[in-house]
């Protein structure tokens, strides 16, 4: 239907159900966002940032993309660290893959499937670095959801060499870099031994983080 309204109504109920709750939600968040967290997550439906987090709306700054990936060339991505960093001074940079991710187990084929290979192109450059690592998992399953780890591990080492994160580390900016990744099947996230809060912790964080084995 062209208005969806089943939508509209739940968003309705939804509203009711918060003013019931706090009746001044609506009108503490209208005067702005101070967010800790910046969430670089998957476009995945089944993981949703704030409810993951068990937080609500205006907690969390969310960027979410196909496989949760961060390069220098996508301004887009790089817009978002940007404005959270300098603007919203948030103190903590979730990368957060999930297992099971579609975007990964397709980057770790070889189909073409479209437009959408020249974004994968990233993820595949993963593999390829990573590839002893891989090829050493026998059972398919396990050695995607490594790829997963992996993939997270890159995007959070490219979010610590962004322009914006140097700067902030360099001007003595709290702030700190994780990566995390989500399971589906359970609902809990994994901590996956990347905490970085300045230019000297990367290398090691990385060497850690690459080198642990998948749980």
């Amino acid at each position: 239907m062209r208005l969806l309204p089943q939508l509209i109504e739940n968003n309705r109920k939804w509203v009711q159900s918060v003013n019931e709750s706090d009746p001044d939600f609506f009108d503490k968040l209208s005067k702005g966002q101070s967010p800790e967290f910046l969430w670089i997550g998957c476009a995945d439906s089944r993981v949703p940032a704030n409810q993951i987090l068990g937080l609500l709306p205006g907690d969390v700054f969310v960027h979410r993309n196909i496989a949760n990936v961060v390069v220098h060339s996508d301004f887009n991505c790089q817009s978002v660290i940007e404005f959270a960093v300098n603007v919203l001074k948030v103190k903590h940079i979730i990368v957060c893959g999930h297992y099971s991710c579609g975007g990964v187990k397709a980057a770790s084929q070889n189909h073409h499937l479209g437009l959408i290979d020249n974004w994968l192109r990233h993820i595949r450059d993963v593999r390829q670095k990573h590839d002893s690592v891989l090829r050493a998992i026998e059972n398919e399953g396990e050695m995607i959801d490594r790829l997963c780890e992996l993939n997270v591990v890159e995007q959070a080492y490219n979010v610590c060499h962004s322009t914006v994160v140097q700067e902030a580390w360099e001007s003595r900016q709290d702030l700190a870099v994780h990566g995390w990744i989500y399971g589906i099947g359970d609902g809990l996230l994994k901590d996956l031994n990347v905490t970085i809060t300045g230019p000297t912790e990367i290398a090691e964080a990385y060497r850690v983080a690459i080198n642990q084995n998948l749980a």
